[in-house]
């Protein structure tokens, strides 16, 4: 695993870092590989937005910004995935790394996340900081789980409590309206006032926790194979609609924790 990138060892547990997309490119607890592997999956940051962006278009201070529509007709998952990342520090247990933010993102500033592991959780945090001007951002994350941990194994169950959902149109982007949480399965954004808190439990084998103070979570599960839970600091196109300006003097910081347990 080491040579696959910045391997992170504590106690059963494994999680390669790969600086060159600054995703997760493997988890593991003991033998049960926990996120799916491959160039598109693991765990990726989104930064400096997350989700659609509705027609690739930001609109800030009276100013229209068009951005890379690299999910037609809209654009996605922000820009840091899509370059390579400085390893800052790293022990066994941790490693930060940074990226300066470049085009086709109009605003000059710089991302920081980090990992550390322990034998029974992962930690991550991740900021963004702006270098001159005002601008909104958001960040998160989108974890590939897998939806069964073996070929003969049982799928995922995935245990939450949302206050609303955001209710999407045609083109998956909320509509403004806030309605009842609905039964998947999903591609939804739903709001967590309290903070995230969502539960997966592979019977027979592992539970898992993803918590984070941030409000918003999109759960996506519609795959055979694997689940989403992406917490995120607003909902998608909500660098339009609930935008957070970021500045010199105010960054924004988010956080997320994996709290993991064996079963049986």
């Amino acid at each position: 695993m080491a040579d696959e990138g910045v391997e992170l060892v504590a106690g059963a547990a494994r999680m390669v870092v790969d600086a060159s997309t600054g995703r997760i490119a493997r988890f593991r607890v003991g033998d049960l590989e926990v996120l799916k592997t491959g160039a598109r999956f693991g765990s990726f940051p989104m930064a400096p937005w997350c989700g659609r962006m509705r027609d690739g278009v930001l609109r800030w201070d009276g100013r229209d910004y068009r951005l890379p529509r690299n999910a037609e007709p809209h654009a996605i998952h922000g820009t840091v995935r899509d370059h390579p990342w400085e390893v800052v520090r790293r022990t066994e247990s941790e490693v930060v790394l940074a990226q300066e933010l470049r085009e086709p993102w109009p605003f000059a500033g710089r991302v920081i996340q980090s990992f550390a592991l322990t034998g029974e959780s992962a930690t991550f945090r991740m900021s963004v900081e702006s270098a001159s001007d005002s601008f909104p951002a958001q960040v998160g994350w989108h974890p590939w789980f897998e939806r069964r941990l073996g070929p003969d194994a049982a799928a995922v169950e995935i245990d939450f409590a949302p206050a609303w959902q955001e209710e999407r149109g045609p083109d998956y982007l909320p509509d403004g309206n806030r309605i009842a949480p609905l039964p998947g399965p999903w591609d939804d954004c739903f709001g967590m006032p309290d903070g995230v808190l969502v539960t997966l439990t592979w019977p027979e084998s592992l539970e898992l926790t993803v918590r984070s103070p941030l409000r918003w979570v999109v759960v996506y599960d519609l795959p055979t194979d694997t689940v989403c839970i992406e917490p995120q600091s607003g909902p998608p196109n909500g660098l339009n609609t609930a935008p957070q300006a970021v500045s010199p003097d105010a960054p924004l910081i988010a956080g997320m924790s994996w709290r993991w347990r064996p079963l049986g």
